[in-house]
């Protein structure tokens, strides 16, 4: 099942080119998970990736940025984000009905590959095409400028990065800030980082985290009960089909979004966001919610195959 693309999502297209955390930071997403998946979750990634992406969600988790600007993949492009129509700084919030009503959005794509991927009634293709797109897009959604409206998730916000003009989305998460302390900080190694937040997570600062991380881990809960209808697209096969929005990830669209209120767009166009006490601000946030993302993913895909997030 895929999620037809509207006129009004496909006319932002453009505007919304640049990638989620960048490809390293999305492979660090899933390196992360990796450590902490439970038997049968494990098992099933490992089968279902194969030696195309050395069965780990690392490898596989910027297939969902590569595939969007091919012709046959390009409806999913709208489901990398919500475009939340608040306005930070001064107020930020994320809901599910004023900002995805027509269900184009990263909330649904989330609830529909959920679904997708322990449907063994699918064949083996599209179950790992559905463990694609959520390895992926719960990493988008841990990122704050893909929760947010204004300025075009940032994107339409210059700045100047280590000397080269692009924009703020950019900055905070492509090739700008993560590619600046990755290399001065983790050999320049989405698995070195990975490994260091993994152990974070395990014995620093995040121990005493993760139980809130996870306060929100049903892949079951709806969105206030209510369903939504979303037109399905996959060459005609499918039509009507219902999408159950999910509590968890408006949570964490939420949570994301605070972010631009408590410290994004305190960017004030003055300085380089890469190389200013910004990018200072802004490494901490990056590690965290890029390791939380990690741990989320290892747990929605635990509770999906072994019952509990083992963790």
């Amino acid at each position: 099942m895929r999620l037809t693309v509207t006129l009004a999502a496909c006319s932002i297209l453009a505007a919304r080119s640049v990638r989620g955390w960048g490809a390293i930071g999305h492979e660090t997403v899933g390196y992360v998970a990796m450590k902490f998946l439970s038997p049968k979750a494990l098992s099933f990634v490992q089968s279902s990736l194969g030696s195309e992406y050395s069965e780990s969600l690392g490898p596989a988790a910027p297939w969902a940025d590569d595939v969007r600007f091919e012709a046959a993949f390009s409806w999913s492009a709208p489901f990398h984000f919500v475009d939340a129509e608040d306005n930070p700084p001064t107020s930020c919030s994320v809901e599910q009905m004023r900002d995805c009503s027509s269900g184009t959005c990263i909330l649904s794509a989330i609830a529909n590959y959920t679904a997708r991927v322990v449907d063994t009634s699918l064949s083996t293709e599209q179950r790992q095409e559905a463990l694609k797109f959520i390895d992926h897009f719960i990493g988008d959604i841990g990122q704050p400028l893909h929760v947010e409206a204004v300025e075009v998730g940032g994107n339409d916000i210059n700045a100047v990065c280590n000397g080269e003009r692009t924009n703020l989305h950019a900055c905070i998460i492509d090739s700008g800030i993560i590619n600046i302390f990755l290399k001065a900080q983790y050999s320049n190694s989405a698995i070195v980082w990975a490994n260091a937040l993994a152990q974070r997570i395990q014995t620093g600062e995040f121990k005493s985290l993760t139980s809130t991380w996870l306060s929100c881990s049903s892949t079951t809960e709806p969105v206030n009960n209510r369903r939504r209808s979303i037109e399905d697209d996959i060459n005609g096969l499918v039509s009507d089909a219902t999408i159950t929005p999910l509590e968890c990830p408006l949570v964490w669209a939420r949570e994301s979004n605070a972010y631009d209120c408590s410290f994004v767009f305190s960017y004030t166009g003055f300085s380089d966001p890469c190389t200013s006490s910004y990018a200072t601000g802004a490494q901490p946030i990056i590690e965290e919610q890029i390791a939380k993302q990690g741990y989320r993913l290892a747990a929605w895909l635990n509770v999906l195959f072994d019952g509990s997030t083992g963790l």
